[in-house]
């Protein structure tokens, strides 16, 4: 029997050490039972700081990669956070106790309803999902007070940018499959600040 508390804590200790510091973020990841979002199979893996095959050539992300990109949303508890890229629901679960509202879209409907089905169990209320196209994102909802891609565009859709807010922080991996790179975009009065914060590797943005 795998003692996960102590797994978990171990984590939040290695990423203090890496220079996660925003002790909220590290909050909320302590309240998500990351091994509720791995297969069976890899559950004692759950808390290395690695990411995992889930169903369907999907991943979820590294714990320290999570930290990092919710870490550069700047939540204050008050957002509309738009995620495009469920997969197994982590990301979503981890801005749940950090904004108001997660609107989430994932295009692979099997993945969807494992992860509604995990945000049910786990009582989440403030998580809304769709399936659908994520580059085309969630016009309806628009305009969002951040936004986040847990899958790469070769670059941002200029529609996703036209959905964040004036005063808005977008966090995207961006780029083809070798030359990542982790952006935080600012949406100001006189359009766009991009900047780059380290190299990643995520699954490609598909669109249709």
């Amino acid at each position: 029997m795998t003692d996960f508390q102590s797994e978990k804590a171990r984590l939040i200790m290695a990423l203090r050490g890496m220079g996660v510091g925003e002790t909220e973020v590290l909050a909320a990841m302590e309240q998500v039972p990351r091994e509720q979002f791995v297969p069976p199979a890899l559950r004692d893996h759950a808390y290395e700081n690695a990411s995992l095959p889930i169903a369907m050539e999907q991943t979820i992300s590294q714990p320290y990669i999570v930290a990092r990109m919710t870490a550069a949303l700047q939540l204050t508890g008050r957002e509309r956070v738009l995620e495009i890229g469920t997969g197994s629901g982590y990301q979503a679960a981890i801005l749940s106790f950090l904004c108001r509202r997660v609107y989430s879209i994932e295009r692979l409907r099997p993945l969807l309803v494992e992860a509604e089905t995990r945000f049910r169990q786990l009582k989440i209320t403030n998580v809304t999902t769709k399936v659908g196209d994520g580059a085309k994102g969630w016009p309806e909802g628009a305009p969002f007070d951040r936004i986040i891609l847990t899958c790469a565009p070769p670059s941002i859709p200029v529609t996703l940018l036209k959905q964040l807010k004036t005063g808005g922080i977008m966090v995207a991996p961006e780029g083809r499959d070798r030359t990542q790179n982790l952006v935080v975009v600012h949406r100001t009065e006189d359009g766009f600040e991009k900047q780059d914060i380290l190299p990643v590797k995520f699954v490609p943005l598909i669109e249709g």
